[in-house]
């Protein structure tokens, strides 16, 4: 028996998943990018109409929420099927090592195989050693053959112009 909790997010733990998402910034070495709102995050999660742009699954422990994972769904062009995008992945330090990690990431596994849908994947920093031996002890493996690009600010203005 755990120690912890995963549920689905509600809208009541949009506070708790921006602080989150502040912290694991923080610890990405970029505090200043996390510059979503509650505001942003309750549309994407819970709009008023049409469908969630993005999903969110949280850990608690002992009535405070410590965790969380922030996923999309993904398609594959190649197979037909579609996954999960993992976007982000944080358990708060002093809980790290109890399964919350873990048991974030099998909720996922179980979400795609229940819906016949056949990848969960994600990104980890380079730098992030902690994360990746964590990942390969799940069974991940990486794509080291894959470059992952951003086009964003200025950039994606100037190749949105004419």
């Amino acid at each position: 028996m755990s120690d912890f909790e995963i549920r689905e997010a509600t809208p009541d733990d949009v506070p708790d998943l921006i602080r989150l998402v502040r912290e694991l910034a923080a610890y990405e070495k970029e505090p200043q990018a996390a510059t979503a709102t509650p505001e942003q995050f309750r549309e994407a999660l819970f709009p008023a109409l049409g469908d969630p742009t993005a999903y969110a699954l949280v850990g608690v422990r002992e009535g405070r929420t410590v965790a969380m994972a922030l996923w999309f769904r993904s398609f594959s062009t190649w197979t037909g099927e579609a996954g999960i995008w993992l976007e982000d992945l944080f358990v708060e330090p002093d809980h790290r090592g109890g399964g919350l990690g873990r048991a974030l990431l099998a909720r996922l596994a179980a979400t795609c195989v229940d819906r016949g849908w056949t990848r969960l994947e994600w990104t980890v920093l380079d730098w992030n050693t902690p994360s990746i031996a964590f990942y390969r002890a799940q069974g991940a493996r990486p794509l080291d053959e894959w470059t992952t690009f951003r086009v964003d600010g200025d950039a994606l203005a100037r190749l949105a112009s004419p």
